[in-house]
C-alpha cells in the first residue's frame, strides 16, 4: 500500500477509530445510576484494556477464552461446538464488492445506452422536422409555379383576345 505523505495521519485516525469502534462493540455500553444507557468514552475503553495495544488485548483474550474451553469437561456444550468439524465444505461465493462493481458498470452501461437512445431519437425526430419543412416548402414553391403559370395563361388569353379583337 502506498501512502500519500499528507494522508498518513488520515490512516493511522482511521484505524484507531476503527479499533475503538471494535472494543465499543466488546465491552458493550454502560448502565448509569439512572438506569440510562450509554455507550463508553474513549478514556473510559483505555482503561479497561489498561492502556495496551489493543490487537495484543485480543489475542490474549483469545487465548484466555481458549484455555477455559480445554480446561472444561468434554461433554459440555461449549466443548463439543469448539472440536466440532463440518462434514461439507461451504459453497465458495463471489465477494460482495465484485458483485457490486459489476452491478454498478451495468447500471453504467444501461444509463449511457439509454442517453445514446434519446439522442438518436432527437436527432430522429430533428431529421424529420427538416425533411418535413423542406416538402411544405416545395410544396409552396410549387404551388406558387401553379399560380403564376396561371396568370401568364391568363394574360396570354386575354392578349389574344385583344389581338382577335383588334383585327377584327
Amino acid at each position: 500500500m502506498v501512502v500519500k505523505p499528507g494522508s498518513l495521519k488520515k490512516v493511522l485516525y482511521r484505524d484507531s477509530v476503527f479499533r475503538r469502534k471494535i472494543l465499543r462493540k466488546i465491552f458493550g455500553p454502560t448502565k448509569e445510576d439512572n438506569g440510562i444507557w450509554r455507550i463508553k468514552t474513549n478514556r473510559e475503553l483505555d482503561e479497561l484494556i489498561n492502556h495496551r495495544n489493543i490487537i495484543n488485548y485480543v489475542k490474549t483474550q483469545r487465548l484466555s477464552w481458549s484455555g477455559h474451553i480445554n480446561r472444561i469437561l468434554e461433554t459440555s456444550t461449549e466443548r463439543k461446538i469448539y472440536k466440532w468439524k463440518p462434514s461439507t465444505s461451504r459453497p465458495v461465493r463471489r465477494s460482495k464488492k465484485k458483485n457490486k462493481k459489476k452491478e454498478n458498470m451495468k447500471k453504467k452501461k444501461k444509463k449511457e445506452e439509454e442517453k445514446e437512445k434519446k439522442e438518436k431519437l432527437k436527432e430522429r425526430e430533428k431529421k424529420e422536422e427538416e425533411e418535413e419543412k423542406e416538402e411544405e416548402e416545395k410544396k409552396e414553391e410549387e404551388e406558387k409555379k401553379k399560380k403564376e403559370t396561371k396568370q401568364e395563361e391568363e394574360k396570354g388569353e386575354g392578349e389574344e383576345e385583344e389581338e382577335v379583337i383588334h383585327s377584327l
